[in-house]
């Protein structure tokens, strides 16, 4: 099966469409994407050009199994993510973004996702007696606006109390 991005204005995503691989066969036998977006030219009245290929096994760039785990042939990864609606096509990167989760957030074009301005915590949990106890890691976005040298938090999960302890990452260690 081949997919395709539906686009709209300023290349948002407004649609993902599937043809059958035989429908995208050049005159050689060959697969090929133009084939394909005059096809989905012909089905829906939409023109060729605001159509474009996404690979449904690709994700931050990287090219994965049907179980998600990463695939040894990286050179079938294809445009960055798999097309959702609401995400965004960019032309001049070949890549199809997410929506930006933070502002401070910047893309990452190798690796076709969005990066927070400080480095995701290296601790992410802790054993106890024997019981590994996880964090539910998030982005604050104000705290990074009022001091761009933290923007990580951490609750402890299983923390059941009314008011949770919430702990900041300070590049080694939480707070």
């Amino acid at each position: 099966m081949a997919h395709f991005a539906k686009l709209g204005i300023n290349g948002k995503v407004i649609a993902v469409n599937v043809l059958d691989n035989d429908q995208m066969l050049n005159a050689d036998g060959v697969e090929d994407e133009t084939v394909g977006q005059q096809k989905l030219q012909e089905i829906s009245g939409w023109p060729a050009e605001l159509w474009v290929q996404t690979s449904y096994n690709t994700m931050k760039g990287r090219y994965l199994n049907d179980d998600g785990t990463e695939h040894s042939d990286q050179s079938k990864a294809f445009r960055g993510n798999f097309a959702g609606v609401g995400d965004t096509w960019d032309e001049t990167n070949q890549i199809f973004w997410k929506k930006q989760p933070h502002n401070s957030w910047t893309k990452n074009i190798s690796t076709a996702s969005w990066e927070a301005p400080i480095t995701y915590p290296s601790i992410t949990s802790e054993v106890t007696d024997g019981v590994t106890t996880h964090y539910i890691i998030y982005w604050d976005e104000d705290a990074y606006d009022a001091d761009n040298t933290t923007g990580w938090k951490m609750k402890k999960e299983g923390d059941k109390s009314d008011t949770p302890t919430v702990y900041s990452w300070n590049g080694t260690s939480w707070s």
